[in-house]
């Protein structure tokens, strides 16, 4: 059994996963609604009012990540529950989750990200500014470490892990649901800060081919590892290297870009996506032995015989 087809192996009423979806992405929903709903000047009146709080950088971040410990849980609690499957059969086709795959994905971007810029500060320091604070940053650090992998948690598991199978089922093939769950990962993130100062269509660029990449992970691989790896290795990064006033994650980092966002959108956005993604995919399908890639992106998705799953009663 391919990754989508791990959704055979529980029940499936449409019912069962129009609830699901909303109960766990309404948060995702409601986002893109707000930011469809209101005006470019109240969405920066809303943010300045947040400023005015002046609440500590690391509260303000575990006021944002504790939900999605949350909603983490109850997708599994559906998925267990409601639909009577296992979580394993959620994350992977192997026996048992891969941890060297999260891991070995993990330091691929966390490496990257770190060495491309530290290039570029070598190159012009001049807009980046040393905020090294050793007690800030320690708290930082725990609650990053602690938090993050619930909110990227959430993250795969509901656009790359129950979206991907479950639509998957639904029309029978594999393009559709990558495409449509990589289109919907960048609506969910629309609303974040970076789409108004850099553009809407630059940023979308940016999350949907993000998505792409982590869905082409999921589907060449068989599983939710490598895609969980490069997507908490992303996010700590960011989390703990480099933050900037006009960013969804303004935490106490090391350091702090003070330069326009529109001046980095080509080298930190569009570049990313046409050029490092497909490399990085190209040294997982060589480490991995990735082969057969139309049917794995492009094949149908077929109900396995009955004898190979079983559905929990």
């Amino acid at each position: 059994m391919n990754y989508i087809q791990q959704a055979y192996k529980g029940q499936r009423e449409l019912w069962m996963f129009i609830l699901t979806t909303v109960l766990v992405a309404g948060i995702f929903i409601s986002n893109f609604v707000f930011y469809l709903m209101t005006d470019p000047e109240d969405l920066d009146a809303a943010m300045d009012a947040m400023k005015s709080w002046n609440l500590p950088a690391n509260v303000m971040l575990v006021v944002n990540l504790l939900p999605f410990v949350f909603l983490l849980g109850l997708l599994f609690v559906m998925v267990k529950y409601v639909h009577q499957r296992s979580l394993l059969s959620l994350t992977t086709t192997r026996l048992k989750v891969d941890f060297k795959r999260i891991l070995f994905s993990f330091l691929m971007i966390t490496i990257y990200t770190v060495a491309s810029f530290f290039i570029m500060y070598n190159m012009d320091s001049s807009e980046i500014v040393f905020q090294f604070n050793p007690g800030k940053f320690a708290v930082l650090f725990i609650i990053s470490v602690l938090l993050f992998p619930f909110q990227i948690g959430l993250e795969e598991y509901l656009f790359r892990g129950y979206f991907m199978q479950h639509i998957g089922i639904l029309v029978k093939n594999k393009w559709f649901p990558l495409l449509f769950t990589s289109v919907l990962f960048g609506i969910a993130h629309s609303a974040n800060p970076e789409v108004g100062a850099i553009g809407f269509w630059q940023m979308m660029i940016f999350y949907v081919g993000t998505g792409l990449l982590l869905g082409i992970m999921t589907l060449m691989d068989e599983g939710l590892e490598l895609a969980l790896g490069f997507h908490l290795g992303n996010n700590l990064i960011a989390s703990l290297l480099v933050t900037a006033d006009w960013t969804a994650l303004q935490t106490d980092a090391l350091f702090k870009d003070t330069s326009q966002p529109e001046l980095g959108a080509i080298s930190e956005i569009i570049l990313p996506v046409l050029i490092v993604y497909p490399v990085m995919l190209f040294i997982l399908s060589k480490k991995y032995g990735w082969t057969n890639w139309k049917d794995k992106l492009f094949g149908k998705v077929e109900e396995p015989p009955k004898e190979n799953y079983k559905i929990i009663d």
